[in-house]
C-alpha cells in the first residue's frame, strides 16, 4: 500500500496547494478564519477530543502525556473515521489542521501518530 505524507499543520499559516487533503480536527471552529479561507475537505469534529478532556487539558504541556493516554482511548470509539483518513493517506497527502498556538502539544500532533500507526498494521 502506498503512502503519502500525514503532517499537521495550524489553520492560521497560509494555504498551500501542497496540503493535499485538508482536515480540521478541532472540535470549535477556530477564531478569525471563515470557511473560505480555510479551503477545509473536511471537518472531522468527531475525532476531535471531547469538550470535557479538552476543558481539563487547556493546553497545558505539563498535562501531555496524560492528555495524549486519555484522547487515543477516545479515539478506540471512531475507528470507521480513523479508517477514512487512513485511507485517504494511501492517495494524497493528508494536513490535519488545528487552532492551537503550541505546536508539540496539541491533538494533531497525538492524531498523526495514531494514524500512522493504524497504517502500519
Amino acid at each position: 500500500m502506498d503512502k503519502q505524507p500525514i503532517v499537521i499543520k495550524r489553520i492560521y499559516k497560509s494555504l498551500s496547494k501542497n496540503d493535499g487533503y485538508r482536515v480540521l480536527v478541532d472540535r470549535l471552529w477556530p477564531r478569525g478564519i471563515s470557511k473560505e479561507e480555510a479551503q477545509l475537505d473536511d471537518w472531522a469534529k468527531e475525532i476531535a477530543p471531547s469538550d470535557e478532556l479538552r476543558k481539563w487539558f487547556d493546553h497545558d504541556p505539563d498535562k501531555f502525556n496524560e492528555f495524549k493516554k486519555r484522547y487515543k482511548k477516545e479515539l478506540e470509539d471512531h475507528k470507521s473515521k480513523l479508517d477514512k483518513l487512513v485511507r485517504k493517506s494511501t492517495k494524497k497527502k493528508v494536513t490535519l489542521l488545528y487552532g492551537a498556538k503550541d505546536q508539540e502539544h496539541n491533538q494533531a500532533v497525538v492524531l498523526k501518530k495514531v494514524l500512522e500507526n493504524k497504517r502500519q498494521t
